[in-house]
């Protein structure tokens, strides 16, 4: 249990370096890029889509067993119709705020203390999804 933590950690402190690194962590960056002002995001969501391919195909291919224990298997998708209303109530939220969980989270660590009205919104939301929708 304590390498797994270990591993959540670390990868954790590496998502929040990569954040904060390539500016995701500041609203005003991602507001610019979601109005496709700057568009170096794409770079960092591109390099991220790619590294996480390749770990999710080769990896299993390589290790029997995670290291962290239990089973590499296949993640089943489902899209219906409330998963696609959700994306689009996050698209919206992350376009009228320029945060996301993660770099919203990340942007804490860089000193960004106001983002914490974005934090606890999102924590209502997933509240009164929860609650009354699930």
């Amino acid at each position: 249990m304590r390498v797994k933590r270990l591993f959540v950690f670390l990868g954790g402190l590496l998502f929040g370096f990569g954040l904060a690194a390539s500016g995701m962590t500041k609203p005003e960056i991602v507001l610019s890029f979601l109005q496709l002002k700057d568009l170096g995001l794409l770079l960092v969501i591109g390099g991220a889509a790619l590294v996480t391919g390749l770990t999710i195909n080769l990896i299993p291919k390589v290790m029997k067993e995670p290291i962290t224990g239990g089973k590499f298997k296949r993640r089943e998708r489902i899209l219906n119709k409330r998963t696609i209303i959700g994306a689009i109530i996050f698209g919206i939220g992350w376009g009228v705020s320029g945060q996301c969980p993660g770099s919203a989270v990340a942007s804490i660590g860089i000193g960004n203390v106001p983002i914490l009205i974005g934090i606890v919104s999102m924590f209502i939301g997933a509240y009164v999804m929860g609650r009354f929708f699930s």
